[in-house]
């Protein structure tokens, strides 16, 4: 695999993705988006939080292009950006299901 020339540049804008999921409240905004669409209103009462914190959480996750949203009517409805933000939420949670292993350094 070799060195894209711009590594500065996309190491910087994954550490900025993993610091907006590392925020739990965040975290859990996205994983409510991964099912079906939600409009805010649902994920503030599904996860007990008020619609402006995930009005706020959601357009930093929307700008990093974590999640998209799509109007229907007066309503918009978050979902995850595409398969990538899925497929990495569904491998991280895989890891930390695994049994630790690590009894020993493998050499």
């Amino acid at each position: 695999m070799s060195t894209p020339p711009d590594i500065d540049n996309l190491v910087d804008e994954l550490a900025d993705l993993f610091h907006l999921l590392g925020d739990p409240t965040r975290l859990r905004i996205v994983l409510a988006c991964l099912a079906q669409p939600i409009a805010v209103g649902d994920i503030a009462a599904q996860l007990e939080l008020s619609s402006s914190l995930v009005s706020h959480h959601l357009r930093l996750l929307r700008a990093a292009r974590i999640v998209k949203a799509e109007r229907q009517g007066k309503q918009v409805f978050y979902t995850a950006a595409d398969a990538h933000i899925s497929g990495l939420l569904a491998n991280m949670f895989e890891h930390i299901a695994e049994p630790d292993s690590a009894t020993g350094l493998d050499t």
